[in-house]
């Protein structure tokens, strides 16, 4: 099955003040020397044709739908209008120019639910910058998470992330919090729904029949036994009895310190651990330049590069377009297996 078929990924502009025009403008460029899959962009032309400019590119930009973008991909940059109401200065982000960002992420929702588009991918976003035009979600995929559950009408949906790098997948259990919230928000049912919903996405979308998931614990050594925490033993490894149960191949509570190195990577396809860091460090350590972003649990396929807006590098032709790359061809990848487990 080739990317024809599925049609495009709809790529999200992000802030247009950061590096998303950059490296999108790189990574169409550079098709001819690395497998690149379609892609839409979602933004304004006008910020690109600019930066092309800046950057001293020449790209020929075509707007037009999900469906001419594959045939026009060949010869221009494909891109959906979405304008932005205020002047685009690389560098410096510009709160009124928040709201074509998130009609950015809307239209590609939109996209992606109609079966227009066969996944997401989306660019940077500087959560400061749209909180002061009033943005209320702690970031992109919460955002993601309440327009699907609001387009398949179910009162909510859980969002799971995964850093998905070429040596280790890690799904941090909670996000974004303080490290001092973490133990009272590391609760039984989100430690289950987190490993369930990945093992899922795991068969339906990335093609392992029977995932391994291996389970951090939280306090070092895992708790020794109690000597240095009980949330291990009291929280945690109840889960792990109850998904072994259910017949998932889980292993765990973990000394985190031991997960991560070569032999023990071997052993599982993900690594479900406690908090952001805990999972995010060793991912970014093994796979800074492309290792993706991948939201798990929502009714369409979303990535995303593993990196901010870089407001210092935009227009300065330094950004590295490695990790966008990367998200392009896992969003692709896994559109072609979801497709394929459907015949």
């Amino acid at each position: 099955m080739n990317e024809t078929s599925i049609g495009p990924v709809a790529l999200t502009m992000g802030d247009p003040a950061g590096i998303g025009p950059d490296i999108s403008l790189s990574v169409w460029a550079k098709r001819a020397d690395r497998p690149t899959p379609p892609f839409l962009y979602v933004g304004d032309p006008a910020v690109l044709a600019a930066r092309a400019k800046l950057l001293g590119q020449t790209v020929p930009i075509c707007e037009t739908d999900c469906l001419g973008a594959v045939s026009a991909f060949q010869h221009a940059l494909p891109v959906l209008p979405v304008r932005t109401p205020a002047p685009v200065v690389p560098g410096r982000p510009d709160a009124a120019n928040a709201s074509a960002v998130t009609d950015a992420i809307d239209t590609a929702v939109r996209l992606v639910m109609a079966g227009e588009a066969s996944a997401i991918a989306t660019n940077p976003i500087a959560k400061a910058v749209l909180y002061e035009a009033g943005f209320r979600f702690p970031g992109h995929t919460e955002y993601l998470a309440d327009l699907a559950a609001r387009a398949t009408g179910v009162d909510a949906l859980l969002p799971v992330m995964m850093l998905a790098g070429p040596k280790l997948r890690a799904v941090p259990v909670t996000i974004h919090i303080p490290l001092k919230d973490v133990p009272a928000a590391l609760t039984p049912d989100l430690i289950y729904k987190t490993c369930t919903i990945t093992a899922a996405d795991l068969v339906s979308r990335f093609g392992l029949p029977a995932p391994r998931l291996a389970i951090a614990g939280l306090n070092p050594h895992a708790g020794e036994g109690g000597a240095l925490g009980r949330e291990d033993d009291a929280t945690i490894r109840p889960v792990v009895d109850r998904l072994r149960a259910e017949g998932l191949d889980v292993v765990g509570p973990l000394p985190a310190d031991t997960m991560f190195h070569d032999r023990a990577r071997e052993a599982y396809d993900v690594a479900i651990c406690m908090y952001h860091d805990q999972a995010l460090i060793p991912a970014k350590a093994l796979g800074f330049d492309d290792s993706v972003n991948v939201t798990l649990g929502l009714p369409f396929i979303r990535t995303s590069p593993d990196h901010g807006t870089a407001f210092s590098l935009a227009g300065k032709e330094i950004a590295r377009d490695e990790s966008l790359l990367a998200a392009l061809r896992l969003a692709a990848e896994l559109a072609r297996n979801a497709e394929g487990m459907k015949r």
